[in-house]
């Protein structure tokens, strides 16, 4: 896919290069969190992509062709996770919005906790 088939305001929304994480970014980011800690059959998709951004070293890394499977609302979700991340580098522990920091520490630790139990046990 090339830059001029992607709509025009996908490609503006990538490219705000010093915003913070907006509250679009925080409901997409919500909505993978709630899905990665459910058991659908999408769940471990979306767990493998939040987790490779919260460590991939350690979690593991998303193929993305795992992308075919999704809905494409969840994929959608993910495009704005992605577009945040061409932008700023901020790690979920730490993410910087108008109105302060958020932290999604706990979450991210329920992800492992289900998807990559042998991890908390290295703990």
């Amino acid at each position: 896919m090339s830059n001029d088939q992607i709509p025009q305001e996908i490609m503006d929304e990538i490219f705000r290069a010093s915003e913070p994480f907006t509250q679009d970014e925080q409901a997409s980011l919500e909505r993978l969190l709630q899905i990665a800690k459910s058991d659908t059959g999408q769940s471990k998709k979306v767990a493998n992509f939040l987790l490779a951004w919260w460590n991939a070293t350690n979690c593991g890394g998303f193929d993305l062709t795992d992308l075919w499977g999704l809905d494409d609302e969840i994929a959608t979700d993910m495009l704005v996770i992605f577009g945040f991340l061409m932008r700023r580098n901020m790690y979920p522990d730490a993410l910087e919005t108008e109105t302060g920091l958020l932290s999604y520490k706990d979450d991210f630790q329920a992800i492992i906790a289900m998807w990559r139990p042998a991890l908390m046990e290295n703990k």
